[in-house]
């Protein structure tokens, strides 16, 4: 006669078969899955992403900005509201960044920002725009969307305004991509074309659907892509092979606005760790570096910075020091003495 399970009744007879390190997995499994932090497959190849949350934000920002457990900093005019971080609101002369505290040492990522630009602002009345920032300094309030001039890393700008009003062959707001060493600046006056490693048009503002952005490195390949057109669909922006960036920079946005504005709210930051393939011959060219550079562009020679020296090293080197400087007293002590004796005779 057959008899009822009930709704636990196969797990119970499943679980019989099986070992306790299996059970252990299959619910350990069961628990990614459900809470979205499995891994994902990324693209035809063999690449999948894990969501890195110590690099991530979203809602709600219990603690961002206030606590000091929080994982991430504000700057400036940044404000936590309930739907959104406002990096800078609708007013003249503001500046606002939100950043990671934790560096990051991922070799290849993606982060998917979720932003809104809108304001009162008419046709070209309205500026300056956000950007998204991986560099080694954080917490550096500048010229530069609200960060720094001459930073070492990455950043991605969305401008929203045309400086330069002699240029016809750009349709704003704009995203363009800059490398920099800290050898360079960024060019205001021409919205950073001498520096700029590609860009695109991305009407942006005062939509009513959600805008998105994202940033892959993959195998040094940098590519920046955009869904603003409500569709759900990734649209290629920049595309840039032979990108070098250190490992342990912090990511970050800011925004600033000057005599004209807008509000810049960041809705979600979400960084993907990608793991992918590498071959042998892969693995020797991907080697950690010292500087952000590009292949193919020729950026000022900075020196990078040497390690800085163990206890063990130090003591060395004062060790060392102290004796050549007693041998030293010693020398000139014995030549002295001699010298002396060679006039007593000369007077004898």
């Amino acid at each position: 006669m057959a008899v009822a399970l009930g709704p636990f009744g196969w797990w119970r007879r499943w679980r019989r078969r099986l070992s306790a390190r299996e059970v252990s997995r299959m619910l350990l499994l069961l628990l990614l899955l459900g809470s979205g932090q499995g891994p994902r497959q990324v693209g035809a190849g063999q690449t999948f992403e894990y969501l890195k949350r110590e690099h991530s934000l979203s809602k709600p920002y219990q603690g961002v900005g206030t606590s000091s457990s929080s994982l991430w900093n504000l700057m400036g005019n940044a404000m936590v509201m309930t739907q959104y971080i406002r990096l800078t609101p609708d007013m003249q002369s503001k500046q606002g960044a939100l950043w990671n505290r934790v560096p990051c040492f991922l070799r290849d990522w993606e982060l998917q920002v979720h932003f809104r630009i809108h304001g009162q602002g008419k046709k070209n009345l309205h500026g300056d725009g956000l950007a998204i920032w991986y560099t080694k300094d954080r917490m550096q309030p500048g010229p530069v969307f609200g960060n720094m001039d001459k930073f070492v890393g990455l950043g991605v700008f969305v401008d929203t305004y045309p400086n330069e009003e002699k240029q016809q062959e750009r349709v704003f707001p704009y995203i363009s991509a800059m490398v920099n060493n800290g050898s360079l600046s960024y060019d205001h006056e021409r919205d950073g074309r001498p520096t700029e490693l590609g860009g695109c048009t991305a009407i942006v503002r005062n939509l009513h659907y959600d805008t998105f952005l994202v940033i892959r490195y993959v195998k040094r390949h940098l590519t920046i892509m955009m869904d603003i057109d409500g569709k759900h669909e990734w649209r290629d922006c920049i595309e840039v092979p032979g990108v070098r960036l250190p490992r342990g920079y912090y990511f970050g946005t800011s925004s600033i606005t000057g005599d004209l504005s807008d509000n810049h709210d960041v809705i979600s930051l979400k960084l993907f760790e990608l793991t992918v393939e590498r071959t042998p011959e892969e693995e020797k060219l991907h080697r950690d570096v010292f500087l952000p550079s590009v292949d193919n562009m020729k950026l000022p020679e900075m020196t990078a910075p040497l390690p800085p020296l163990s206890g063990l090293a130090l003591f060395l080197i004062v060790f060392f020091s102290l004796v050549f400087s007693v041998f030293a007293i010693v020398i000139g002590i014995i030549l002295y003495n001699k010298w002396q004796d060679q006039s007593r005779k000369r007077f004898y």
